[in-house]
């Protein structure tokens, strides 16, 4: 299992919200591209990165993108205001090793088709946020009206790599995991998932890697340090 720490921008700042509501930041920290070599430093294997303003529509974070790649040698996943396959593109050129589509796969399934064709699928992932076993897409705004094995499913056909599974019934409130909608992921797809939301304790991670986990991202419990990175760690292979 591969522990994967968040960095999510804001306004150029690193920051952590509650259940992604604008508004809702519990932490706020200058220089992200700092903030991510610290964690390659610490002995992270992989960078989480998401725009937020981009998936809010409020802009874009490119430039610090950018600096974040520069900054450290490691691979990165990147979501966030994705709504094209120019964006797509943008993000890969720029050295971000996966990038992570929501919207857009939802709106468009076959540009999952397409930007796997042209770059390979380990370098595409699809991003499922769920609310009471529903996609959400939009920011979080708008509801599907399908479930994320489903949409799993559907997506391993059009050629994704890896699946994004966010639980946002308890993301960002350190109150722990879901494990049976992840569960149901990992037992019924063949590509690869990475699981976030609620991740907060040695004890939540013991049970992920207890089902075969490939990855987990975690964001709220590092910076609050409710979770020590490097006990997380006891649990990467």
């Amino acid at each position: 299992m591969i522990i994967i720490p968040a960095v999510d921008i804001k306004d150029g700042k690193c920051v952590q919200l509650v259940q992604g509501k604008p508004g809702s930041e519990q932490v706020i920290i200058d220089n992200p591209a700092k903030v991510a070599k610290k964690w390659q430093q610490l002995g992270a294997k992989r960078l989480h990165i998401v725009d937020l303003d981009g998936a809010l529509g409020s802009g874009e974070n490119i430039h610090i993108v950018e600096e974040i790649v520069e900054s450290i040698d490691i691979p990165t996943q990147m979501g966030g205001g994705i709504r094209s396959i120019a964006d797509a593109e943008k993000l890969l050129e720029a050295g971000i090793t996966t990038v992570i589509i929501g919207t857009m796969a939802i709106d468009n399934p076959d540009t999952i088709e397409e930007l796997s064709t042209k770059y390979g699928s380990e370098r595409i992932c699809v991003s499922l946020d769920s609310k009471d076993n529903k996609v959400l897409t939009h920011g979080w705004t708008k509801t599907t009206d399908k479930t994320p094995l489903e949409y799993a499913q559907e997506f391993q056909q059009k050629g994704a790599g890896l699946i994004l599974y966010t639980n946002v019934d308890v993301e960002g409130l350190q109150n722990g995991i879901n494990l049976q909608p992840v569960k149901d992921l990992i037992e019924n797809t063949s590509i690869p998932v990475i699981y976030s939301g609620g991740i907060t304790s040695t004890n939540d991670l013991e049970i992920l890697s207890g089902i075969n986990t490939p990855y987990v991202v975690i964001g709220s419990a590092l910076y609050t340090k409710k979770l020590d990175f490097k006990q997380a760690l006891k649990y990467q292979g």
